[in-house]
Order: C-alpha cells, then structure tokens, then sequence
C-alpha cells in the first residue's frame, strides 16, 4: 500500500511539472542567447509569488508614470507569445531598453541590451546606414525590433522607440512588449541570471 501511495505521488509530480506551461500547446521553448541555448518556461512551483520590486505597484509619477499602449504613431503592440516567438526569430531582435545596471539584475533570455539613451544612436545594429542627420533605414537587410523595460510604468523603452523614429527608423518596423520585466515575471517565466 505504501508503495502505491508513493507511486502516486510520483506520476502526481509529474503530472504537475506539466500543468504550469505557457499555453496548452507550448510548455517551453530554447531560445539561443550569446551564452548558449536557454529554456524559457514558466515557475512550476504553483504556490510561487512575486516579490521584492516587481510586486511595488504604486511609485511616483513623474518619473514613473503609466505608459500609453502604442508609444508613438505605427508602432505595434505585442504580448508575451509574439515576444517569444520574436527570441527565435533572425528578423527581429529583441531589446530591453533598460540601462545596464537593471538589465544585469536580470533579464529575458536571449534580448540584447541597448540602454533607451543610447538607442538612437546603434541603429547601424539593425541594418542602417549612418547619414549626416540620423541613419537611413531602407531596403530588406533592415531588422525588425521588439522593445521592453520594466513594466507599464517604465518609460525607458517608449523613449527609444521615440528616438529611434526621429533617427530615422521605420515606426512600423518596432513591436513594443508593454508589461516589461514586471509583467514577464509576474507570469512566472524565465529570467536570465536567476
């Protein structure tokens, strides 16, 4: 009888390991990042909580305000599965605008780091040309983006979507992922260094 009982237990654990996935179809995906090959999934412990700073929900605005869903005119709006899916794709790279010290207290695996200040200027990253007053942004060799920063209340990466437009990059070539690290977190999914 004890035997069954752990038995059990077992297939209910494995049973478990499954229940926490992304969608019913996607319980995880290997992204590629510079470091190697990442498994991004969701926290299978289903007791789990947000904690620390990602749970804060009320901080002062300025310099924290509520960020509008579209942050500049053609720019498109994405979810937590076109990001994933973006992580895979050559075409696009996916951005945390953040500065460095938030990005290195981790990240989403496989984004590239381009602090919101310095976006403007590393569009050549992206298949611009440098010209006299921006970048010239034409042809099929230009890359697609998907920006992210904190959370709906970070400003960082509708900034860089801003700059990058006034520099000359194509507003409908940018997909900004609105909740940020607080939204990707609070989802339970993967972040790099932890």
């Amino acid at each position: 009888m004890r035997f069954a009982l752990v038995a059990l237990g077992l297939m209910a654990g494995i049973a478990h390991a499954d229940e926490v996935a992304i969608t019913k179809d996607l319980p995880r995906v290997t992204v590629e990042t510079g470091a190697g090959p990442v498994v991004i999934e969701r926290i299978q412990d289903q007791n789990h909580e947000v904690t620390g700073e990602w749970a804060r929900t009320s901080r002062p605005c300025p310099n924290f305000c509520v960020q509008p869903i579209i942050p500049a005119p053609g720019v498109t709006p994405i979810g937590e599965l076109e990001l994933i899916g973006f992580l895979n794709d050559p075409d696009v790279v996916v951005v945390d605008g953040r500065v460095r010290r938030d990005f290195e207290t981790g990240a989403i695996p496989g984004a590239v780091n381009v602090p919101y200040t310095e976006a403007a200027d590393r569009l050549g990253e992206l298949g611009c040309e440098p010209d006299f007053e921006g970048f010239i942004c034409e042809g099929d060799n230009i890359k697609s983006v998907a920006l992210y920063c904190n959370g709906p209340w970070c400003g960082q990466s509708p900034t860089a979507a801003r700059r990058m437009i006034e520099a000359g990059f194509p507003a409908e070539k940018i997909y900004y992922y609105r909740p940020g690290m607080q939204g990707w977190r609070m989802l339970g999914l993967t972040v790099t260094g932890e």
